[in-house]
């Protein structure tokens, strides 16, 4: 059973941005000679009033046209897969200004050529105001207006993260990354997103497939982390016609170190906070027919009170193993099939003793809401004894892969 998309969802849609296009040249001709005209481009030469040098007529038969060439055909619908270039010739561009109504496209100029280094906004107006040097020192300028691509809602995926702001997890959490529209560019997205922590821990992303990543450091988190996750997607190509949406950047910090071990064989909980054993509890797991997964399992998601019914994990309710409880309190998901720790009032004559449960983790009802009173999102819960294995996708199963393995699950491996 999936819990809730709000757990890994950390905004709404906001407003959308994106990266610019690129083709063959529109030519803006500013041009030394009287009535050169780029017809290609729409844009004319110098009109009366717009030199700053008084031109002879030697001079204006002699002059070499200045012209702005620009790496788009279409004013109209500029694409938003490459960046714009603004090159000169016959003079020397001496600077480039791209504005819209959201304030200045960033770019620089290198020899005779401006390019730009951010994104662009689709659906949106810009200006160019181009400046240029003649070789007898006088300048030229010219301004011109382009659009760029309308985009759908269709046409643009959206990044939700986990953790969310300012949330303080447990030591095993991971980053995930969750995308509204498939991303099948699986590289070049990777390169944009980055994990940095103080103290610095390394690690790396995992596709679990083309709407989900995952990034987690090569061990568990240090206890007092602080972590920023930059995902720099907005406009880049996923594929398919789809482009990222939006930038999203999330803080958020690591709490203790609460690693919690469960022996299914010996039916006891050791509770650890930071290296320190605090208690040992009494437990019960899964019977035979519904054995608990082993493995490292991670806290998903805390209620303090939650209906559990047999059919959502598969019994039918004219079962002998059927079950319908209204409140069972201080419910700690650890799989998205229905595995909890919790308080099992009614099985504690068997905790410490017998396994009796349909895969959850029972304990007292005063036991369970000690546990629950510290344990975060991010918790690590460390299963053994017995032979049914915890998977990568059935929860937050990313510890369950080596090392090696994980990072063969990145794009850029």
């Amino acid at each position: 059973m999936r819990p809730a998309a709000s757990s890994s969802v950390s905004a709404p849609r906001l407003s959308r941005r994106r990266r610019t296009a690129a083709a063959a040249a529109a030519v803006l001709c500013l041009a030394a000679l009287a009535g050169c005209t780029d017809r290609s481009a729409g844009s004319a030469g110098d009109p009366p009033g717009d030199r700053s040098g008084a031109d002879t007529a030697a001079d204006t038969v002699k002059a070499e046209p200045v012209r702005i060439t620009t790496s788009f055909t279409d004013a109209a619908s500029v694409p938003i897969d490459a960046p714009v270039t603004i090159t000169a010739s016959g003079a020397t561009l001496e600077g480039v200004e791209v504005t819209s109504a959201e304030g200045d496209l960033a770019g620089s100029v290198a020899g005779d050529t401006w390019t730009s280094s951010a994104a662009l906004e689709p659906g949106t107006d810009y200006t160019i105001a181009a400046k240029a040097a003649r070789p007898d020192g006088s300048t030229v300028q010219r301004s011109r207006t382009f659009h760029t691509v309308d985009l759908t809602l269709d046409q643009q995926t959206y990044p939700s993260i986990a953790p969310l702001q300012g949330e303080t997890v447990g030591v095993g959490m991971p980053v995930i990354v969750t995308f509204d529209l498939p991303v099948t560019d699986h590289a070049t997205f990777e390169k944009h997103m980055s994990v940095t922590s103080t103290p610095a821990q390394q690690g790396s992303w995992y596709w679990l497939n083309d709407k989900e990543v995952h990034w987690r450091p090569h061990t568990y988190w240090k206890a007092g982390t602080d972590v920023t996750v930059d995902v720099d997607v907005n406009s880049l190509p996923a594929g398919n016609g789809i482009y990222g949406q939006e930038d999203r950047e999330v803080s958020f910090t690591v709490g203790d170190a609460h690693v919690y071990k469960v022996n299914a064989q010996t039916h006891q909980m050791q509770v650890f906070n930071n290296g320190t054993l605090l208690r040992t509890l009494p437990i019960t797991t899964g019977k035979p027919g519904f054995t608990t997964r082993s493995g490292t399992k991670v806290i998903i998601e805390k209620f303090e009170q939650k209906r559990m019914n047999s059919e959502t994990v598969g019994i039918n309710r004219n079962s002998p193993e059927a079950y319908d409880i209204d409140d069972v309190k201080w419910a700690m998901r650890v799989t998205y099939s229905g595995e909890f720790i919790h308080a099992a009032p009614w099985s504690v004559g068997s905790q410490g003793h017998a396994n009796v449960s349909h895969g959850c983790t029972g304990m007292s009802t005063a036991d369970a809401g000690w546990l629950y009173a510290m344990t975060r999102r991010g918790d690590v819960v460390e299963y053994t004894g017995t032979d049914r294995q915890m998977t990568l996708e059935n929860g937050y199963g990313d510890w369950n892969l080596s090392r090696a393995d994980w990072k063969a699950g990145s794009a850029l491996s």
